[in-house]
């Protein structure tokens, strides 16, 4: 094959620069095995039969301002421009579990994020949300996930909402904390121990809830590959 029509991608594997169906006939094929329908096996179509005919993706931005006033007025602001959703960035004090009046934490308060100290703060965030206009919040919450879900359970219950009126999306991603963004702040196995509790409970609970949300994009802003 001639070099000019081969390209390396970022993780080394040599690819042709156009396939054509004779691709296809050389490695043999099969739509139903290989391809499949969508929302059946092998899903390489999509996990849903109807994908967004059925239900249109979800519309929201990632945001926290420096406190939980100002947050609240910027998320109140994105459902008011027919948002759908929106997440909760959080300051590093926060994500490390760190109130904001620790000395660890001067310099860092409220500066990629919002600052959450108490469940008051939560309850400001939310305050005067319409959770009617809500499909899903998200939150970085990795070390601190399943403070988070305590955090969000709380809230509902001030507010009168049912937790599963909205899917609420925890990225509790352990262990990426150790290798790539250095935020965790317990041992690797009760760190692990503290975050499958926060799956179990809400496979048991919160159906409509996601625990987990697996973060590969920050081991590759950190020089991994595809592969690894």
């Amino acid at each position: 094959m001639p070099k000019n029509n081969m390209t390396i991608t970022i993780s080394g594997f040599p690819v042709k620069r156009v396939y054509t169906p004779q691709d296809l006939e050389e490695i043999k094929f099969n739509y139903d095995q290989d391809l499949g329908e969508p929302g059946q096996f092998p899903y390489t179509r999509g996990i849903d039969r109807d994908m967004y005919r059925k239900e249109l993706w979800i519309m929201g931005q990632y945001a926290g301002y420096g406190s939980a006033e100002e947050a609240n007025q910027r998320y109140k602001f994105i459902l008011a421009q027919g948002g759908t959703g929106f997440s909760i960035a959080l300051d590093l004090p926060t994500q490390i579990g760190i109130d904001s009046d620790h000395p660890l934490a001067y310099g860092e308060v409220g500066k990629i994020g919002v600052a959450i100290n108490s469940l008051q703060d939560m309850e400001t965030l939310f305050e005067g949300i319409d959770f009617n206009k809500i499909k899903h919040i998200r939150t970085t919450a990795n070390s601190i996930g399943p403070v988070a879900l305590a955090l969000f359970l709380a809230v509902f219950e001030k507010y009168g909402v049912s937790p599963n009126q909205c899917s609420v999306i925890l990225q509790n991603d352990v262990l990426k904390e150790y290798p790539v963004r250095g935020t965790q702040i317990f041992p690797p196995r009760p760190a692990l121990k503290f975050a499958v509790d926060a799956i179990e409970h809400c496979a048991r609970e919160l159906p409509n809830w996601q625990p987990l949300m697996v973060s590969g994009y920050h081991f590759r802003d950190a020089g991994a590959n595809a592969v690894q």
